[in-house]
């Protein structure tokens, strides 16, 4: 790699910076002598003593911090670390640290990264997306931060969570950095205590109509079509009205995504094939009832009932065998106050707003927990599940952790070791009754990061259902039964990048079966996919003009 940078400039540029790691002869060549010490190390002894600082942080939020700074310094080493054992970065990079980084991030902030579009930039977006130092960004995570997580109108503060997914497309699935956009579209906040907070880093001023905000995204999107046109928008944490409808509004014309929507759905549809699986079931012989009726259940219900489609059931047979609880109970055909995406799954049936009673007259094999609120998978609830089950399935998936809807040792403890269990955040093994217990984590990184790799691998120019569904499909197969007797409903985060690879060969493959990619068919397609993948290894540096 060739570069004008020299001397200290070369040291503050994340991107070129190896610190102890430069040669002699870089050193020489890049006037870096004198700057650096007396030592040439390998990547290996580097991510040695960045374990040994990380230790003696006293909170996953301090060793969050350390490691967006190492970010802001050695890009390559920042991934070297993460890539070097996901099992335990992964949790610190994002769920369930991101959380509390969130609710702190104008406090914690020390370093701009992305990009922070107000909508007082009105009419010239497209000047404001070329103010960004590289010309061929392929995907922009882009959030209002309307809900994020399970903790809501978060404001300025959620940029952590598309700094945070993207990275994740880096460490889980190897799409190279230099392509990733986050990006916070500023439109206001109704958080008040934010709004009161002097070191609240977006505009003191409350969300616009939904026409102001729609007409300001419209603006945005087609600004990405001219200045990146190779560009796949994800959006996430919209409020869930917003997430739907803007999904719909964009997806038959434009390569976006939600992953709210559908990236959550086509990780809990591979806990679902697995669940099913365990039990000697196709998806099709289930039923299923949900708490929490918004973005995240609907999207899940309908990439569900198209699987269940491709089962051989019709559409109205599948969406019959999904039902749905939220707030003010059970959706039911009486009711008033649902939205449009809600009533296929608002069936004649008595109202009620106890989830037990629910649970009693509909007879569910599985329960999904997507309603923000932890504990209201109460003892109750599991023990009615186990007298109408030999095997239920329990979805606990609301995240940060004190968000879910029960412990994976309340499942086991509570149906006497039946429930067939996983949640949205990791937990560790449960040992009850003799026998261990490997709950699993239904984390979306399982799924929009290799969605991520095959649209950057084939340049697909939409995203589809089917994709998820795929993806899904493949994550599912690669849980060795030894792991699914032990109730692991998904692959183990310690070898995820192959994981991924796998995932987005076949997410690949159904991308040039349907026509979208923009590239030539490859003749061996995991292989098409490992040439795509990033390395975090340095390059050999040297000063434009001097010999490599």
């Amino acid at each position: 790699m060739t570069t004008n940078a020299r001397g200290i400039a070369v040291l503050q540029d994340p991107k070129l910076n190896k610190s102890t790691a430069f040669t002699e002869a870089e050193k020489e060549a890049l006037s870096l002598v004198g700057l650096l010490p007396e030592v040439t190390e390998t990547e290996d002894l580097q991510v040695q003593r960045v374990n040994l600082q990380l230790a003696q942080k006293p909170t996953d939020l301090e060793r969050y911090i350390y490691l967006m700074n190492l970010l802001d310094h050695n890009e390559t080493l920042f991934y070297r670390t993460l890539m070097s054992d996901p099992a335990r970065f992964l949790p610190i990079v994002y769920d369930p640290t991101i959380g509390e980084a969130c609710l702190k991030f104008g406090h914690i902030y020390r370093q701009a990264r992305g990009m922070y579009l107000s909508i007082t930039r009105r009419g010239k977006v497209k000047d404001v997306l070329r103010n960004w130092p590289e010309n061929d960004v392929r995907f922009i995570c882009v959030t209002d931060a309307g809900r994020i997580l399970g903790l809501g109108d978060l404001g300025a503060n959620g940029m952590g969570i598309p700094i945070g997914k993207l990275q994740l497309y880096t460490a889980c699935a190897g799409v190279p950095p230099q392509y990733l956009l986050p990006m916070y579209l500023d439109a206001g906040t109704n958080n008040e205590q934010y709004l009161h907070d002097p070191l609240y880093l977006g505009m003191h001023k409350t969300r616009p109509s939904t026409h102001e905000l729609y007409s300001f995204v419209d603006e945005f999107v087609l600004a990405v079509q001219e200045v990146f046109p190779k560009c796949c928008i994800h959006f996430e944490d919209w409020t869930g009205v917003d997430a739907v409808h803007l999904l719909q509004r964009y997806r038959e014309k434009y390569c976006v995504y939600n992953d709210d929507v559908q990236g959550t759905a086509g990780i809990v549809l591979a806990g679902m094939i697995n669940a099913a699986k365990i039990k000697g079931k196709k998806l099709s012989d289930e039923r299923y009832l949900f708490l929490g009726a918004g973005s995240a259940g609907i999207g899940l219900a309908d990439l569900l009932c198209s699987e269940m489609v491709q089962e051989g059931l019709t559409l109205k047979q599948a969406q019959v065998r999904v039902h749905m609880f939220d707030i003010n109970g059970l959706l039911e055909d009486t009711r008033k106050d649902l939205v449009d995406f809600q009533k296929p799954y608002a069936h004649k049936s008595a109202p009620t707003r106890d989830f037990v009673d629910a649970i009693e007259s509909i007879k569910p094999t599985t329960i999904i927990g997507v309603s923000t609120v932890g504990g209201t998978f109460t003892q109750k609830v599991i023990e009615a599940m186990s007298r109408i089950n030999e095997r239920p399935v329990v979805l606990a998936l609301s995240n940060p952790t004190e968000h879910a809807e029960c412990t994976p040792e309340q499942a086991y403890t509570w149906s006497k070791g039946r429930a067939i269990y996983a949640a949205g955040v990791q937990f560790p093994p449960v040992h009850y009754n003799g026998k261990t217990f490997l709950p699993g984590q239904a984390n979306n990184f399982y799924i929009f990061p290799a969605i991520g790799m095959a649209v950057f691998a084939t340049q697909a120019s939409r995203v589809t259902d089917e994709m998820f569904i795929e993806a899904a499909r493949a994550v599912a197969d690669q849980v060795p039964p030894d792991l699914l007797n032990q109730g692991l409903l998904y692959p183990l985060q310690s070898n995820i990048l192959e994981t991924e690879i796998q995932t987005a060969a076949r997410v690949a493959k159904l991308v040039f079966d349907s026509g979208l990619a923009r590239v030539a068919r490859p003749a061996d397609m995991v292989a098409f996919i490992r040439d795509h993948v990033y390395k975090p290894e340095y390059k050999l540096e040297t000063a434009r003009g001097t010999a490599a």
